[in-house]
């Protein structure tokens, strides 16, 4: 694991571009930028402007391109090989972010992908996040929920837009989010250590 796969490296933290608030939903000013931020489904997704260069931004979000097609394949979240499988269900780590070790981790919402075995024993010593305490699972189902992103309000809805809104696939707000994170529900979760 040179550079976790997911995260943004430091030429990559541009702006965001500007959007558009309709009674529709939200879209980019720019229709080739709006036409290249959506998924198939059509949900709009950040777009990280920037090449990829310089090092990783450990205190960064992760990046919405990478963070979603590790989700979406459940791929290792920092070398994008498959993740780690077993007996007592796929690897992750989560970061303990101030809850304690014995915290129950079953139906988590899970921004952070998966990992392979090897990925998994080096991130707690590169990744400064994981260094500061974490957990390690084992999760038999990991059901795809929704996403994390910026939730702007209807036109003519008061309110400033939420940063850090969860919205579910089947929520009427769906339309009104700029996705940032793909959210999987952690299920028939053991902690290993």
């Amino acid at each position: 694991m040179t550079m976790p796969y997911v995260l943004p490296r430091t030429g990559e933290l541009g702006p965001s571009a500007p959007v558009v608030v309709t009674p529709a939903g939200v879209r980019y000013a720019d229709p080739a930028r709006d036409q290249a931020g959506r998924d198939l489904d059509g949900l709009l997704w950040e777009l990280r402007e920037g090449t990829p260069t310089g090092p990783p931004a450990y205190t960064a979000e992760l990046h919405p391109a990478r963070q979603r097609e590790a989700m979406d394949a459940l791929l290792c979240a920092g070398c994008r090989a498959p993740a780690d499988r077993g007996p007592d269900g796929m690897l992750w780590l989560m970061p303990l972010l101030g809850a304690a070790p014995a915290t129950r981790w079953e139906g988590v919402h899970a921004a952070i992908p998966p990992m392979c075995a090897a990925c998994a024993e080096l991130a707690p010593r590169a990744c400064p996040v994981l260094r500061d305490g974490h957990v390690t699972l084992r999760v038999r189902e990991a059901e795809p929920i929704g996403v994390r992103g910026t939730l702007h309000p209807r036109p003519g809805q008061p309110g400033e837009p939420d940063p850090d809104a969860l919205v579910a696939y089947d929520s009427p707000d769906l339309p009104f989010v700029v996705a940032r994170q793909a959210v999987r529900e952690l299920r028939q979760v053991t902690v290993t250590r």
